[in-house]
This record gives structure tokens, C-alpha cells and sequence, in this order.
């Protein structure tokens, strides 16, 4: 395929006769450049006549990476005319022999078809627009701090002069001192947020580049260019998503502030000062307002949603617990982000870590009652509900150690969190309470059950006792319950990218996915695939990968790990 050059553009059928001819017209599905000549023939031959073409100069206003993707399979030289849904790729005919075990092979045009009228591509816009605000009000935000900053300086220099004109000569020393320790904080201040300012306006600028890329796009691109510059430009989008979040949630925008307090001692301050003052940074959290971007935007750009009969795991790896850690009870199992995971052994109170390769890391803690539940709230921290002695508690598994304890006044089991709010739920109890993790403050709903999980700003819980599913809004009211011959004593909950919700079903030793509405359910795991008294489940949304607890013996556990 032709790339994108400054350079006049040569007719390529010119070229292959060893005539240079400038081009004036690219054709979009021959791939090529075409002088007025041969432009002219391609419009009147037969084969050619209902291609569409377009001016030499509206090809190069397409992003350079869209130029290059081509119809084309490179490796066979043949057109694309398929595409393999499980790896997201287009196929020719002689790919298809490489794609013999994937589940399903859909023509190219089904795909392609009404790509630029797409969800996907109102939700990249909408995407572009989101993050242009957030970097404009990130932006804006940042200048005020400078400039509140700024005013924090020359109040507390006020106040510091004020004082000053009641000290004499032997104070002169100290003043100076605390106006340079003033000044170094200030310019760390500073010199932090003009770091982030610098970082957060140069991603601006290119999110602002690739909204002009993005409307070039949808006027000058073909089905094919669209189909892969969405998915380029979602990945960008995720990034530059995941980014703004990050900075939100750690850290990088709460309010330092300078304050300088006046010794007490100034009175006596021949005999007993010291320093003419300390100046710190305070903190509190950040006042911006940031809307909401999509997760996983980039995973899933124009597929369509499945139906639960679709669903067809297959499994990847066995995990075997090994013998040198005894026996082990599973409760609950949670993905990391990097691919490892955790499991709750609640019969020997242990949190243990294992790599994605299915190897055990290390005991993170052991804790002094039975462990229930667990989930995963931020990047290297988890909760772990603790049962009966009606406590919650924040580990930091990268440090092996718990950080926080949230007493409640009921008995805690499943847990979930949305990285600002944990939500802790009892089947004992009939209640649930939700927790601000900024504020620790507590609101309790009238949601009971065994294990929880949230999807949507909805709550997805189980009910051990009644063999039921169900489905609340956050406010605890009820939207349906679910109830099938398949779902036996049903345990761990977890939800896919498209909210099917998958059940561990104990007692019929099977994993029931439930589909959004809450009307109907499929059997997607069972005896035969090895799942004997399931209790733990989790999915990782943007991969697909499901893991599940499965009982070998009285003393052995299996961790399955599936795709979805």
C-alpha cells in the first residue's frame, strides 16, 4: 500500500511501465494511485467502473496509520473477505486453516457494514469530547492551585512581616530562615504542579490532534480504515482514559496548601525562640470535577452483544494448589491487574498470591478469624471481609499488611468495591453497608446476601439460603430475581463485559450464566469440565478471562482459568 509522503504522487500503473505520471486519484479498493488517464479507464472498465476513488489530497488527510491499513492480507496476497471474532482480525481465504479452532468466522462485510454509523462511533466522539473537557478542566484546575498558591505565599510573607515589627534585631537571622524554608516549599509546590500541568497539557494537545484526526476520519476513511482507526484510536482514547482516572485517584490533585504558623513564644523570644515559624503543605481532597469516561472502550468496538447461548469458555490452564501449603479452603479468587491472582483460604485464615503463571508467590496475611471475601479496590489494595467479627479490612499486598479496619454493625461477607465506595453485604443480617472510602462514612440499604458484585451502578448478589439471584439498584431497591433448577446453593458472582452475570453454583457443581435482564440462564460449566463444589469466581472484563474454585478432594483445590 502506498504511504503518506509530502512528495508528489505518482500513478502506480504509470510507474509499473516506467512512466512517472502524477496521480490525482486514489482508489479504495484497488489500493492504488491513478493518473487522469488511467483514471479515466478505471472509471469505464467493468471490473473498476463502481470503485470508489478519491483526490490524491484528501488521501493524505487521513492519519498516517490508516493509510497503511489495507484490504489486503499481506501474507497470501489475497483479499480480506472474513473476520475471526475471538482474535479480532481479519482473515482471507487461505488464514481460515489458522483459525480452524476459533469459535466463530463472520463475513468481512457484516462487520464492515454501517461501521461509520456505528454506536461506536457516537461513543469514540462522545470519548473525545469527555477527555478534551477533563484535560481543559485538569488544565484550568491546575492554574488555580498555582494561583491560590501563590496567594497562600504572599499572606503568609504578610503575616510573617506583621510579626516582624515587634522583634528586634536578634530576630533577623531567624526571619530569614523561615522565609527560605517558605520558599523551598513553595517551589516544590509549584514545581510539582507546573510537572503535572506540563504533563497534562501535552496529552491535551494530543487528544485535541486526534479529535482532528478523528473528524478526517469519518469524512475521508474507507469501511476498513474506519473499522481499524476506531480501534486505534480507542486504544489512544483508554489510554488517555485510564490516565485522567490515575491522576484523580492518585493523589496528583489533592490541594497542597502553604500555611505558615507564628511561634507562641514570640513574647519571650530572646530566652526561648528558636524558629521564627514552621510553613507546611496541607492537603485535602481535590475539588475538580472529572465526568466519567468509558472502561474497556477498546476491547469491544462494533461487535455485536451476545446472546447467553453464545457463551462457550475454554479453558487455558488448571492451577493445582501445591501440597506444600496444606490443605486449602477457597472462598473467593480475584484477578490482579497484571494477569496474577488471590485467593481466600478461609479455613487456615490465609491471603495468598500467585503469579499469572499459576505459582504461588507468597502468604500477603494471615488473619485471626475465618477470611470470607475479598475484592480488589485500587491498584495494590484489596478488601477482605472478616464474617462474624464484623469487620472489613484494607490490605496492602504489595506490603503485606492491613492498613485500615472498618468495624460494622453486622456480620460482613461478600464484598465489592468500585475504587471509591466498598460495599459490604450480609445474608445473616438482610442488610448491606456502604462504605466512602474518602470518608469511611457508612449508609446501610436493605440488600442481603451471600456474595455481591457490581455492574452498571447495580448491585448483583446471591442468596446461598433461597437459591436465587438477584439484581438491585444501589439504593437498594429491587430491579429482578432469578431462580433456575441448575442454581444450587449458589456462592461466588461475577460479571462479564456485557453483564451477563455468571453464578458458582455449589451444590449442582456448576457455573450458571445469567443473562442482563435476569430471564435466562445457560449452563456453561459442569462436572465434565472438572467444577465439584464451586465457591470462588472472578473475570477480568477487558481479556475475558474467568477463574473458578473447584474442589479435587477433602484436602485439595483446582483454580480453572477460562476464556470467555
Amino acid at each position: 500500500m502506498a504511504s503518506s509522503s509530502s512528495c508528489k504522487d505518482v500513478c502506480t500503473l504509470c510507474k509499473d511501465d516506467d512512466v512517472s505520471s502524477q496521480a490525482v486519484t486514489w482508489c479504495t479498493e484497488c489500493e492504488v494511485f491513478l493518473c487522469m488517464d488511467c483514471d479515466n479507464h478505471h472509471k469505464k472498465s467493468r471490473s473498476s467502473k463502481y470503485h470508489t476513488t478519491m483526490p490524491t489530497e484528501d488521501y493524505h488527510k487521513l492519519p498516517a496509520f490508516m493509510q497503511n491499513i489495507s484490504s489486503q492480507c499481506k501474507e497470501h496476497n489475497k483479499k480480506f473477505e472474513l473476520f475471526c471474532t475471538f482474535h479480532a482480525c481479519p482473515c482471507c481465504v487461505q488464514c481460515v486453516t489458522k483459525h480452524q479452532k476459533c469459535q466463530e468466522m463472520k463475513p468481512l462485510s457484516d462487520i464492515l457494514t454501517n461501521v461509520k454509523a456505528s454506536v461506536s462511533v457516537q461513543l469514540l466522539e462522545n470519548d473525545l469530547k469527555v477527555l478534551t473537557e477533563n484535560f481543559e478542566e485538569i488544565v484550568k484546575y491546575l492554574k488555580i492551585r498555582i494561583n491560590e498558591n501563590n496567594l497562600q505565599k504572599t499572606k503568609a510573607i504578610e503575616k510573617i512581616r506583621t510579626m516582624r515589627k515587634s522583634i528586634d534585631d536578634y530576630l533577623n537571622r531567624l526571619e530569614q530562615q523561615t522565609f527560605d524554608d517558605l520558599e523551598s516549599n513553595h517551589s516544590k509546590l509549584v514545581l510539582n504542579i507546573n510537572t503535572l500541568l506540563k504533563q497534562i497539557e501535552d496529552r491535551s494537545v494530543k487528544i485535541n490532534k486526534l479529535q482532528d484526526e478523528y473528524f478526517k476520519m469519518t469524512q475521508y476513511a474507507t469501511e476498513l480504515q474506519m473499522y481499524f482507526g476506531l480501534t486505534e484510536m480507542e486504544k489512544i482514547t483508554s489510554i488517555a482514559t485510564t490516565y485522567i482516572e490515575n491522576v484523580k485517584s492518585g493523589d496528583y490533585l489533592k490541594e497542597n496548601n502553604l500555611e505558615i504558623k507564628i511561634s507562641s513564644a514570640l513574647q519571650s523570644i530572646l530566652q526561648d525562640v528558636k524558629s521564627f515559624g514552621d510553613v507546611n503543605i496541607t492537603s485535602s481532597p481535590s475539588t475538580v470535577q472529572i465526568k466519567a469516561g468509558r472502561k474497556d472502550q477498546a476491547q469491544q468496538l462494533v461487535h455485536t452483544v451476545p446472546k447467553v447461548d453464545q457463551i462457550k469458555p475454554s479453558l487455558l490452564k488448571t492451577v493445582t494448589m501445591p501440597g506444600k501449603i496444606g490443605s486449602v479452603t477457597i472462598y473467593a479468587c480475584r484477578i490482579l491487574h497484571n494477569g496474577s491472582f488471590l485467593i481466600i483460604d478461609h479455613k487456615k485464615h490465609r491471603l495468598l498470591l500467585f503469579n499469572n503463571e499459576g505459582i504461588l508467590m507468597r502468604t500477603v496475611v494471615t488473619f485471626k478469624v475465618n477470611p470470607y471475601d475479598l475484592c480488589i479496590v485500587r491498584n495494590n489494595t484489596v478488601a477482605v471481609s472478616l464474617g462474624t467479627l464484623k469487620q472489613a479490612v484494607l490490605v496492602d499486598i504489595e506490603n503485606n499488611k492491613i492498613i485500615k479496619t472498618i468495624e460494622l454493625s453486622h456480620n460482613c461477607g461478600g464484598v465489592t468495591s468500585d475504587d471509591q465506595i466498598l460495599f459490604v453485604i450480609s445474608a445473616l443480617d438482610d442488610k448491606c453497608t456502604i462504605v466512602n472510602l474518602t470518608d469511611m462514612s457508612h449508609k446501610i440499604i436493605g440488600v442481603g446476601g451471600s456474595f455481591i458484585s457490581l455492574f452498571k451502578e447495580n448491585i448483583y448478589c446471591t442468596n446461598s439460603r433461597e437459591d436465587k439471584v438477584s439484581c438491585f439498584k444501589t439504593t437498594g431497591e429491587p430491579l429482578w430475581t432469578f431462580m433456575h433448577k441448575d442454581i444450587k446453593y449458589p456462592n461466588g458472582i461475577a460479571l462479564d463485559i456485557y453483564g451477563f452475570v455468571y453464578v458458582a453454583s455449589f451444590r449442582s457443581n456448576k457455573i450458571v450464566a445469567v443473562s442482563p435482564d435476569g430471564k435466562t440462564s445457560k449452563t456453561i460449566l459442569s462436572e465434565g469440565d472438572g467444577i465439584v463444589g464451586p465457591v470462588g469466581i472472578d473475570i477480568k472484563r477487558d481479556t475475558g478471562m474467568i477463574i473458578v474454585s473447584s474442589r479435587m478432594s477433602y484436602k485439595r483445590q483446582n483454580i480453572f482459568v477460562f476464556k470467555i
